[in-house]
Order: structure tokens, then sequence, then C-alpha cells
């Protein structure tokens, strides 16, 4: 009888077991696990951090120009995933990046001039008679491109561009106070150069010299011909009228005109 006895006691135990395991796994049905629905966010973080050192040197550099605030290495990894504590190389690269201010605790961008609004700009382009490239302007400010634009506007400076690009160019003060010499070889260089008369020979020989004109004049003519039937010659000038003796004069009293 105890054994029959022992036996019905596990018999009993197990069944309980079974419940319990089956109540379980009732309840999870009921109640399913939640997993992280950020597995696409998780998996770009987890890349990131795992990426070449110069590619996490970027994204850190990127987010400080854009920011133009100083960032600590916490605020930096919330906010580009950079995890600078975890990543020594990194943060030892960021310490001497000549881009990057680096105060201790925080890191922050470090522009080529110090400068924040147009007038500030303009008081620096003064100080370069010369001339400054815009490389060495673009990333003063956010807006500093729209403030070089409104000076040229306003005739305060000069932007001369490159014939094959419109973000290389150079920027020169229009500041009439102060006196610009140009030197006599200069100016006779200059007016000695002998130009054609035609524009589409200009053009021709700008293209020689690897030059890009601004204007298309033969094909300019070719549509002013098909359209309205001018002629694609160009204008010759009239010689100058010569005065001798045998010319009859009829207007004898506007004999100075041709002097």
């Amino acid at each position: 009888m105890a054994i029959l006895q022992e036996r019905l006691e596990n018999v009993k135990k197990q069944q309980e077991r079974c419940q319990a395991t089956l109540m379980i796994s009732i309840t999870e049905q009921q109640n399913p696990i939640n997993f992280s629905k950020d597995t696409e966010r998780l998996q770009q973080i987890n890349n990131i951090r795992k990426g070449p050192v110069g590619a996490q040197i970027k994204r850190v550099v990127d987010l400080l120009y854009e920011r133009r605030q100083a960032l600590d290495p916490e605020e930096i990894n919330r906010d580009c995933y950079v995890d600078l504590h975890a990543n020594k190389a990194v943060f030892d690269s960021l310490k001497k990046n000549p881009k990057l201010k680096y105060d201790g605790s925080r890191f922050s961008y470090k522009p080529s001039h110090n400068i924040r609004n147009k007038d500030q700009l303009l008081d620096l382009i003064r100080k370069f008679q010369d001339g400054v490239g815009v490389i060495d302007l673009k990333d003063s400010y956010s807006n500093v491109m729209q403030d070089l634009e409104s000076l040229k506007g306003a005739g305060q400076i000069w932007i001369l561009y490159k014939f094959d690009s419109k973000e290389d160019f150079v920027v020169y003060p229009n500041d009439p106070r102060v006196s610009i010499r140009v030197d006599d070889d200069l100016k006779q260089f200059f007016r000695g150069i002998e130009t054609p008369s035609d524009v589409i020979d200009m053009e021709k020989d700008l293209q020689k010299n690897g030059m890009k004109p601004a204007t298309n004049t033969a094909k300019r003519r070719a549509i002013a011909q098909a359209l309205h039937g001018i002629s694609n010659k160009p204008k010759t000038k009239k010689k100058k009228l010569e005065i001798s003796k045998r010319t009859k004069l009829t207007n004898s009293h506007l004999m100075h005109l041709f002097q």
C-alpha cells in the first residue's frame, strides 16, 4: 500500500506540473512578448559603431558643423550614434582634428573665420584687398552664401567666378574708401590687347584657350536668321569720310564736324 500511495503522489505532482506548464503557455499566447519595433534603427547604430574610423569621424564633424554648438560625448552619441567612450581611436582623432575645438569636455566646430553675420562678413572681406576665397568663407555660418549674394547685389563686394565653376570663386571688397592703384605696365598691357572685331571670332579664341564663353553668338544669329531673315554676316564699319579739295560740300557751315 505504501508503494501504491507513493506512485499516486508522483502522478498527482506530474499532473500539477503539466497543468502549470499549460497555463504558462496559454498566458504567453494571450500576452506575446513585445520585441523592439525599432530593429532597423538598432541595426543602423550597430553598423555605425562597427564601421571605419574615418566614417565615424565624418559623422561627428558633420554634426558639429550643422549644430554650431559645443557637444559632449554623450550628446554626440545620442545624436549621431558614435560612441566616443567606447572608441579611443575616434576620440583621439577628433581631438587632433584641425576643424574641431576640444575644451576638455566638449567638441565644437572651428571655422576658418570666426564670423556670424553679414556685417562681420563684410568687415572681414574688406581686410583682404587681394581677395579671399569662398572656400575660406563658406563654413563660417549657415547662410553665408546668401549673404555673399546680398552684398554683391548691393554693390559692396565683387565676385570673380571661375569659368567652369560657380562654387569656386574669389571675393573682393568694393569699398570707395579704399584707393586701388593699377600699375602703368598693366594698363599699357590691357590697352595693347587687340580683340577680334566679330564676337564669334572672340568666342572661338576663348575656346582655343580652354575657356567657355558666356554666350553663343553663332547659334543666336542662326536662330535670328531663321525667324526673321536677318543676315548672319556681321555688320561692316562705314569708312570715315575723307575731305579733299575735290569734295563737294553742300553744308559748308558743318565743316568743323569733319576736322
